[in-house]
């Protein structure tokens, strides 16, 4: 996946995730963004590789996510490593 196309999934992910009332401020609470400031953070393809991370630490929101986006299970991790920071040491 291209970053262009990972950035544009990490911006539908956001989406999904700002209309998950339980989830959102979770996810405000372990990136330490403030409300007023995810228009301008949605630019950033680094805190995009931010929430897709959040995503990705637990498999319901991961099938959650696939389900609302009509994408297989695979495609935010997929996304996720072609955000910056993404491709990380692999442990197995």
């Amino acid at each position: 996946m291209r970053q262009e196309s990972a950035e544009t999934f990490a911006l539908q992910a956001l989406g999904w995730l700002l209309t998950q009332d339980e989830l959102l401020p979770q996810f405000l609470s372990a990136s330490g963004a403030a409300p007023q400031d995810l228009r301008d953070l949605a630019q950033d393809p680094v805190f995009l590789g931010a929430v897709l991370d959040f995503l990705l630490g637990d498999d319901s929101l991961v099938l959650g996510l696939s389900a609302a986006l009509n994408c297989p299970p695979e495609q935010p991790l997929q996304a996720r490593m072609a955000l910056p920071g993404g491709a990380g040491p692999h442990w197995t």
